[in-house]
């Protein structure tokens, strides 16, 4: 999908300039370089002066909340306070937290989008997930699904209950990627290779193979024995790694102990 990065309304508060606010905020300047940005930090202890701060006509259309979930209880009802008879876009970036949460807190009639992204939003290759009530305005699903394109792919999910499965899946999931690349490369080190060399070898590996898996008509699990010859050296470590299911089991259950967890944010 191409879209003319032009969204529909000119100006954007984020709340909570981190790691990932601050991905954001960098990709979305480059993107949209007529867009008015500004950035309070509710971390501060004297963010509601930062608040304050704004132009009494000051109306965002978008408000970005990139703050941790705990936050949200103490800082939504300044907003809803100060922009709620605007009607803006609400975007939230939080886990766990659901639509009904947002309109406990902003009112029932507020327009509010939840994004999973992931942190390869750092270099513009996140996966972000949306969802919303049915009722937001085709023009405002369109700025949302825009302003995360900027930092990689888009999914909107109509089930927002599946929101804490994607959470625990491409949410989290760079740090399982980073754990089985780590245990890759001590892997090669084992095997008595340098570890510069060992980490060249892993990351081009997988970076080759997610290409190849991103431009193949075949399943995984077809690519996986395309790989495989009968009794060669990539069936000896298979044996090891799927012994009674072992890795597929793990991930099982590391993606529900996380699907878990988010419903408990809530």
């Amino acid at each position: 999908m191409t879209h003319d990065h032009k969204p529909m309304t000119h100006s954007l508060l984020l709340v909570g300039c981190g790691k990932m606010g601050g991905a954001l905020l960098a990709r979305w300047k480059t993107t949209f370089p007529n867009y008015r940005f500004d950035v309070i930090e509710p971390n501060s202890t004297q963010w509601h002066k930062n608040l304050g701060a704004l132009p009494d006509n000051y109306t965002p259309g978008v408000i970005v909340f990139a703050v941790k979930p705990q936050q949200l209880d103490a800082i939504l009802p300044a907003y809803c306070k100060r922009f709620g008879s605007h009607s803006p876009l609400y975007i939230s970036i939080a886990a766990g937290k659901n639509l009904a949460f947002y309109a406990d807190h902003l009112g029932a009639h507020a327009h509010v989008v939840r994004v999973m992204p992931n942190t390869p939003a750092l270099v513009g290759q996140s996966m972000s997930v949306l969802s919303a009530a049915d009722t937001l305005p085709a023009s405002m699903r369109n700025t949302a699904t825009q302003l995360m394109e900027a930092v990689g792919k888009v999914e909107w999910l109509d089930d927002e209950s599946l929101m804490d499965a994607v959470t625990a899946l491409s949410g989290s999931g760079p740090a399982y990627v980073f754990l089985f690349l780590d245990s890759l490369v001590k892997g090669g080190i084992a095997a008595g290779l340098p570890e510069n060399i060992a980490k060249t070898l892993a990351l081009q590996t997988v970076s080759g193979s997610l290409a190849l898996a991103a431009g193949s008509h075949e399943n995984l699990g077809q690519l996986r024995q395309n790989v495989t010859s009968p009794g060669g050296t990539t069936e000896a470590a298979l044996k090891v790694l799927m012994s009674n299911n072992m890795l597929e089991n793990m991930m099982k259950e590391a993606v529900l102990a996380a699907t878990k967890r988010s419903k408990e944010l809530l």
